[in-house]
């Protein structure tokens, strides 16, 4: 295994150009436990870790511009005012030690549908930004994550950033787990508000191949609200968001849970992120 360490990201690039076989380590909570059990043996690695370009985040003009190697705690400690919604999700990974390594651009290069960095990346419309010697590209997240562990990175390439709009309205993120602490999502859905568009997004994760925007709970929930007077959600409605979220969900049964189970799951969590997200909103 050849072992690769820049430290610019031209350099990086220019070794990615050389050798697209080479494994990007970032914080290393996949990779390494996969290289560790055996189930990957890449032929080169291309450690990010030095690249200072990879860790800095900076506003931009109401976007926000996040580094891929910006660490789960970096982006709870000093971007949970801008991006609350991906703070809140960020709390839930793993171990403080995990979210001292771990990064979104980990999630994005992996593309696990049980990745919690994810879903709040489709409910703020997040592009990433994808670079290599033949220059840069931005990919909605959408379309960048194509399948369960696929995306559509070329083998030249580099996640360099991501870019999502700074939080306008009240954000939630929650996820069902066999423990409450360091464990995988069974399902979680992560939702937003848009007042300014008189929107609600709502996103499904680990309950489908990849986080599935809920379409029409989204559409049926923007009528049903009281934009300007911000009154309680009426019973009926909230309940009708919750099965249309749960709708939403393309789920299988698996170790971790059924698919009726995360169905209903996913509707539950459905209605209390909403109810969460406008009772601050109100």
């Amino acid at each position: 295994m050849d072992f690769h360490r820049p430290e610019t990201f031209a350099e990086a690039l220019e070794i990615k150009a050389e050798r697209p076989d080479a494994v990007a380590l970032a914080g290393g909570t996949d990779l390494m436990v996969a290289i560790n059990f055996r189930r990957t043996l890449p032929a080169a690695v291309l450690d990010l870790t030095a690249v200072p370009e990879l860790r800095q985040w900076a506003p931009d003009d109401g976007r926000v511009r996040v580094g891929a190697g910006v660490t789960y705690t970096r982006l709870i400690e000093e971007l949970g005012d801008r991006l609350p919604g991906l703070a809140i999700a960020s709390r839930t990974v793993g171990s403080p030690q995990i979210r001292n390594r771990g990064t979104v651009g980990g999630n994005l290069a992996t593309a696990s549908p049980a990745g919690d960095g994810l879903p709040p990346l489709y409910t703020a419309g997040a592009v990433v930004e994808l670079a290599s010697t033949r220059g840069t590209r931005r990919v909605p997240v959408a379309e960048f994550i194509t399948g369960p562990k696929r995306t559509a990175i070329a083998p030249d390439e580099l996640i360099a950033a991501f870019e999502l709009p700074a939080a306008s309205g009240p954000q939630q993120f929650a996820k069902v787990g066999t423990r409450n602490a360091m464990v995988i999502a069974v399902c979680s859905v992560s939702l937003a508000i848009w007042p300014e568009q008189r929107r609600v997004a709502a996103c499904v994760g680990s309950a489908g191949p990849t986080p599935l925007v809920a379409s029409e709970a989204e559409e049926f929930i923007a009528g049903a609200l009281d934009w300007d007077g911000g009154g309680p959600i009426a019973e009926e409605a909230l309940a009708r968001f919750g099965e249309l979220v749960g709708a939403a969900s393309r789920p299988i049964d698996d170790v971790r849970g059924t698919a009726g189970y995360r169905s209903h799951a996913v509707g539950v969590l459905g209605r209390r992120t909403l109810q969460w997200a406008w009772s601050r909103y109100a």
